[in-house]
């Protein structure tokens, strides 16, 4: 029978395994050699180095002190080194964690942990996917349940190789690591005068503490894995979820830019017939925008470069509308280096004129008005025309492209740390104010930001 002290050493030893790979995960280095799938040597010789260190101290603070058996890692070490790095690996690490046996004369250890490296990287061999590594777990009863469910369905055709792939991959797995402590135990009972470290040295050897000693072994080897694929995991979905957040940024990019193309062209074939020159002109300026949307490149853009977008759209806009369309600006000196998410005002100065302004006979104005409180910088465009309905300006977040897309780039580039609202009033015009922060920090914050369409309107 197994006694509770020897119980109690095996659970610490389970617990110390967990502690070293979760401590691992807090240094970024050692997180981009454990987790990638491919390593190259030098990422290897690495990883040996690492574990060599790390499994070698406990191994030499138990021979030091002839105490504290159970933080003694040093054959899992070896044997985890070679499942995630290959035979170089392993074989290094095991070689280097004995050391401290060696000088103690138990001089088996180093061919044993060696042998246990090798046999690591036999288990990295052995796995269909270098990702399946990842899936290595004691439970094999699970990965089994799944493969027989699939036998006993009438529809053999549809059994899934991954699962029985993995099913056989965690047998042998599991089956090489007890291995590897009935080796250990092997080495101990033979060669009594130069043997190896046994976590029970002493105790009389009986069946169950050999079982329990080699499903102990098992775990310490599992959990390790199985802590850093969460963190994979992980890792991964974030990776994801950035690739998401620039794919839609992209798309809503893309949205805007043909809507500005389409109505500018429009106007354009407006003037050919009856004005070539200001057709022209009209061309010129948009070759210009053309050029600057070729080379545009981030999702952010100096203020500066905006506003002199928004004077070459006007200058279009205005050859078109003539004196019924007045520009007016107020910018304060310090934001013109300010960076804002690009094509963020042509829309709305577009809505503006589209919207407010061409229907009303005698025009009107735009007022673009810029300036900052603290670190926070304030956009104001406003137009004297003919105002939002109120049925239009519950919606206009959700129907339209122009304002919809400002308001959902804003919303995945800054979540709860912008707002946008817009205030209008039937006949006397609309205003829109973005506040946007300034700083890495206020980048992607989480979704709650505040998208607000009012009716009040005060000049």
């Amino acid at each position: 029978m197994v006694s509770q002290e020897q119980v109690a050493a095996l659970l610490i030893k389970v617990a110390v395994s967990a502690s070293i790979a979760s401590i691992l995960m807090r240094f970024n280095r050692i997180q981009q050699i454990l987790l990638r799938d491919d390593r190259t040597v030098a990422d290897r010789l690495q990883l040996a180095f690492i574990f060599s260190i790390l499994f070698g101290v406990s191994a030499g603070v138990r021979a030091l002190t002839n105490q504290y058996p159970a933080i003694d890692l040093a054959l899992e070490g070896a044997t985890i080194a070679g499942l995630l790095g290959g035979y170089v690996s392993g074989l290094i690490t095991g070689l280097c964690v004995s050391l401290p046996d060696m000088v103690a004369g138990k001089w088996m250890s180093m061919p044993l942990f060696a042998a246990a490296g090798i046999i690591g990287g036999l288990m990295h061999d052995l796995a269909p996917r270098r990702e399946d590594i990842w899936h290595f777990s004691p439970f094999v009863d699970l990965n089994l349940y799944r493969f027989f469910k699939q036998i006993l369905r009438a529809d053999r055709l549809s059994i899934d190789r991954r699962v029985v792939q993995l099913a056989a991959f965690n047998l042998i797995c599991n089956a090489l690591v007890i291995t590897i402590e009935l080796l250990r135990w092997g080495v101990h009972k033979e060669f009594k005068r130069h043997n190896t470290f046994f976590i029970f040295d002493g105790s009389p050897a009986t069946t169950s503490l050999i079982v329990v000693s080699a499903i102990t072994t098992l775990f310490a080897i599992c959990l390790p894995i199985r802590v850093w694929g969460s963190f994979r995991a992980e890792r991964q979905l974030e990776t994801q979820h950035a690739h998401l957040t620039e794919a839609r940024l992209t798309a809503l990019t893309n949205q805007i830019n043909p809507h500005f193309l389409f109505n500018t062209l429009n106007s354009v074939s407006t003037l050919i017939r009856i004005d070539p020159d200001r057709a022209r002109s009209m061309i010129y300026r948009l070759s210009k925008i053309l050029r600057r949307l070729l080379r545009k490149t981030d999702n952010f853009s100096p203020l500066r470069e905006e506003v002199s977008f928004i004077d070459d759209y006007l200058a279009i806009e205005i050859v078109r509308f003539g004196d019924k369309l007045r520009f007016h600006k107020e910018i304060e000196s310090g934001a013109l280096d300010r960076l804002i998410p690009s094509m963020i005002l042509q829309p709305i100065v577009e809505n503006s004129i589209k919207h407010g302004l061409s229907s009303k006979i005698e025009g009107g104005s735009i007022y673009l008005r810029i300036w900052t409180e603290g670190p926070r910088l304030l956009i104001s465009v406003e137009d004297d025309g003919v105002g939002i309905a109120e049925s239009k300006l519950e919606q206009i977040f959700t129907s339209g492209i122009g304002v919809s897309n400002v308001n959902e780039r804003l919303r995945v580039l800054f979540g709860t740390a912008y707002s946008m609202t817009i205030d209008s009033r039937e006949g006397q015009g609309t205003r829109t104010v973005i506040e946007i922060p300034q700083g890495d920090s206020a980048i992607h914050a989480p979704d709650q930001s505040l998208a607000r369409a009012t009716r009040s309107y005060e000049s």
